[in-house]
Formats: structure tokens, sequence, C-alpha cells
């Protein structure tokens, strides 16, 4: 039997996305190099997200099987994921949970028709139960989750990873995973990988060779 993620809508979804991806995308990166030209440095944080406010910025088909599999393994009652864009990584997630017929995703998005476009992608690809859709700043629209978060997906904007985890810290289940999709050469994915890194802060990581590498953490079990 073929599961959801091989499923018709699912798969001519993807494939729709990923076709607007291989455009966008690639305008995106035009746009990057020219304003960093005009700059003569790199470009991070807001004004990079804001420069690619059309992009899909996706993962790649790799790094959403990873998805699916942990989702899968844990049997999440909540997953969380920063930045939905057009919902290539949500559709990952929540094909799983219909998979095992059971959780919960809440996914965000400061970019309002990127959110839209999202939703209507869940839709047609039969998976929008499955999905809570919230649209603005991260570390507003997820501050008010009080449930235990079993699964953290990291993929917006690079300055927020660690204030996004620093925010939901509290809410992560003793042994919750938290994934973030990194980006070479980011000062502040640099940052972020520090912080996982470094034992005092209550983490075990590891990085797993993929695209520009996919940090794993999880909770440091309690003395």
């Amino acid at each position: 039997m073929s599961s959801v993620l091989e499923s018709e809508r699912v798969v001519r979804t993807l494939s729709e996305l990923r076709t607007i991806g291989v455009r966008e995308d690639a305008l995106y990166r035009e746009r990057i190099q020219a304003r960093e030209a005009e700059l003569g440095a790199p470009l991070y944080g807001w004004e990079r997200a804001e420069i690619g406010a059309d992009a899909p910025l996706a993962i790649s088909p790799d790094v959403g099987q990873v998805l699916y599999a942990l989702v899968l393994s844990l049997r999440p009652s909540l997953i969380v994921e920063f930045g939905t864009s057009l919902g290539i990584s949500t559709i990952y997630l929540a094909s799983a949970l219909a998979e095992l017929g059971a959780g919960t995703l809440i996914t965000t998005e400061l970019v309002p028709p990127k959110a839209a476009q999202a939703r209507s992608a869940l839709a047609a690809a039969g998976l929008i139960d499955w999905v809570e859709c919230r649209v603005g700043d991260a570390l507003v629209t997820l501050a008010d989750i009080d449930c235990v978060v079993d699964l953290l997906f990291l993929d917006g904007s690079n300055d927020l990873y660690l204030p996004v985890l620093e925010l939901l810290e509290r809410r992560l289940a003793p042994a919750a995973v938290i994934v973030a999709d990194m980006s070479a050469g980011d000062p502040h994915h640099e940052h972020y990988r520090q912080h996982v890194s470094d034992p005092e802060n209550g983490l075990t990581s590891a990085e797993i060779d993929l695209g520009a590498g996919l940090v794993v953490s999880t909770p440091r079990p309690l003395a």
C-alpha cells in the first residue's frame, strides 16, 4: 500500500511547488547577488528575507524525507514549524501525521501571500486538516503555545533560529527533537550551531550532511 507522501495529490502538489521554486529561487539568488554587490558585504537576516519574499527557498527532497521519517518514528502530538514559505516542508510533515492518523502541526510564516499559497497547497494535497497556519512574526505567533512540543523544525529567517528555540525551549518534551536547516557561511547559523553544541545549554546535537547541513538536537537527560 502506498504512503500518504506517495499519493497522487501530494506528489502533484509537491511537483507544482518545486516548479515554482526552480523559477523563483533563481531570481531570488540574482537579487541577493546584486544587493550584496551594491553593499560590498554579505546579506543576512531581515533584509535577505525581504528580498526573498516571493521565493519558496524550499528544502531538498532528501531533507523532506528525513522530516517524514522523523515524524513517523517520533509519533509527535505537536510539531511546530518556523518558516512555512509555500508549504513544501509543511507537506512532508503533515503527510507523516496523516499517515499516523494523529497529531497537529502548527506552522508560522511572516509573509501573508506565502502563507496563503501554503494553505492552498495544503488543501490541494488533502492535508489542510492536519495543519494550523499562523501568519506574522514567529516570536508573536508562537508565543502562546502552551502544549508540549515534540518536534521543532527551524527553516525561517536565519537570525531568528535561536530566538525561536529560546521562546519554545520550556515547552519542549524531554525527548523532543529540534531540526534546523542551515545555510553555509551564515554567522547567525554559526551562532546557532555553537549554542546547541554547548553542553551547558542542555542539548545534544549532531549534524547531517544534507545541503548546507541539517543540525539535529535533543534535550540532554537530567542528572
